[in-house]
């Protein structure tokens, strides 16, 4: 297929490189050219000059950038991707965004006789790196067909919640549950430490049982060494959880955890923070004894 791959960050450089070396004809933007010039250094592949030039003559339009306004910009604003893209080609929208921003989209794309797919992700920069991202996407069912096996690419599991905007929603899902997750576990490493408990005996045993989780097996030890340089940013992940409370304020979900987690972050952003990642929840309970500079 002929594909357009819009932003290059951390989660879109890999994915768009897995398009490529599946045979597919990929053409790449990105604000900064650099990252452009780095991804044809490493893939086979055509640089363009705007979003518009990307999309043009492409069968799908993959988006990956930061939040609703970046989104509208390389979609609709005056170079955006959109305004180029053929009938019956595909926009598939991978960026944590609102809502209301997939169903704006989904009406204009429709307008134009193109598809809209939200499709966030879930993975990280480790599942990106090695193709085996979760995406929850919402959008009409035939455009789902035609762009998952595509998106097989990179993911290894795509499922279609509803319609457009369900995806997004179901995102938010999962950043609540992470939240609640993270905190649940710092407390847990926090408590063993203060109680000069084996803190490896500990996780061996209970990792066994109910309260294991993926982050669990894979981030007390960094967690408990300060060591909080693992991809999903904490500016990002308050960014998404801003995102959820908004829409949390909009359909009457009570969000009690998930707004003290917010709290928060907010002070592991006050410790300096903001790039280290989401399992740094633990710096503001264990600062400054035992912790190192992540």
């Amino acid at each position: 297929m002929k594909l357009a791959f819009i932003g290059l960050g951390v989660m879109g450089f890999p994915m768009a490189g897995y398009l490529a070396a599946r045979g597919h004809e990929v053409a790449v933007y990105n604000r900064s050219a650099d990252k452009v010039a780095r991804w044809l250094g490493q893939n086979e592949g055509r640089s363009a000059a705007t979003p518009a030039d990307a999309a043009r003559g492409a069968d799908i339009v993959f988006c990956c950038v930061g939040n609703d306004d970046d989104v509208r910009e390389v979609t609709l604003g005056e170079h955006g991707a959109l305004h180029a893209m053929s009938p019956r080609s595909i926009l598939v929208d991978h960026t944590t965004a609102s809502a209301t921003l997939a169903r704006e989209l989904h009406a204009a794309a429709g307008e134009r006789q193109v598809g809209f797919l939200d499709a966030p992700l879930s993975g990280g920069q480790a599942g990106a790196e090695n193709g085996q991202l979760t995406i929850m996407a919402g959008g009409d069912e035939p455009d789902f067909e035609r762009a998952q096996p595509v998106m097989d690419c990179y993911a290894k599991a795509i499922t279609l919640i509803g319609p457009a905007g369900s995806g997004q929603l179901a995102k938010m899902v999962n950043q609540i549950c992470i939240a609640g997750l993270l905190q649940g576990l710092s407390e847990g490493l926090h408590f063993a430490l203060r109680a000069d408990l084996d803190v490896e005996r500990v996780i061996s045993a209970i990792s066994k049982g109910a309260a294991q989780s993926w982050q669990m097996d894979n981030r007390w030890q960094t967690m408990v060494n300060g060591q909080f340089d693992f991809g999903f940013a904490v500016d990002w992940m308050r960014k998404d959880l801003g995102i959820t409370l908004a829409e949390a304020r909009s359909n009457g979900a009570r969000l009690d955890l998930t707004e003290l987690v917010d709290r928060y972050y907010a002070e592991v952003q006050a410790l300096g923070g903001n790039r280290w990642d989401t399992s740094s929840l633990i710096a503001r309970l264990e600062k400054p004894v035992r912790l190192q500079d992540g």
